[in-house]
């Protein structure tokens, strides 16, 4: 079995540097035309995205107008009141701080979720997974995988996250990096 992992690609939020999870946001003009460059060789799999508009439009460039299914488990982390800020805007905030401070993957930020609550979910759907299929994501769904299945890389999430518009290709517990 195959798995292409694809990040999708580049938003104003990426541009910015703003925490961005579950805000629905687009691709930017940058972003669209930086996935007009890629071309994979990608066929007979099924696809699938997490249903946010930045990802169906990834595939859509990417892919045409292939079908694919939509599993919302495949979301990015929801960062709560720290959506759509940046470092400089929170650093000073103390429920930012108290986010920060300790174990960033069991703290959750005020209504949102935590690193260990995405992860669930996101190996959760991973696991139903057993056909060849290219699912079109989030950077940190895709680190939360590649994680799980590379233990022995002693990499975390923020290591493994790929570039916009890039990826991996997982093979029998063996991967090689897109683009």
């Amino acid at each position: 079995m195959t798995i292409y992992l694809i990040r999708h690609g580049k938003t104003s939020a990426n541009e910015k540097h703003l925490y961005c999870g579950s805000t629905d946001l687009p691709l930017s003009v940058a972003g669209r035309q930086e996935l007009q460059n890629i071309r994979y060789d990608i066929k007979n799999v099924r696809f699938i995205t997490s249903g946010m508009k930045r990802t169906d439009e990834t595939m859509r460039i990417l892919f045409g107008d292939a079908p694919y299914k939509i599993d919302s488990r495949f979301r990015e982390v929801d960062f709560g009141i720290f959506e759509m800020h940046s470092y400089d805007q929170l650093k000073d905030t103390p429920e930012y701080q108290a986010w920060l401070a300790g174990d960033n993957e069991s703290n959750v930020p005020p209504e949102g979720e935590s690193g260990k609550q995405m992860k669930k979910r996101v190996l959760s759907a991973f696991s139903e997974i057993k056909e060849d299929t290219c699912i079109i994501a989030h950077g940190g769904v895709i680190a939360t995988i590649m994680e799980h299945l590379f233990p022995e890389e002693n990499k975390n999430r923020y290591e493994w996250q790929p570039k916009p518009g890039c990826g991996y290709t997982v093979t029998q517990h063996d991967y090689r990096t897109l683009k």
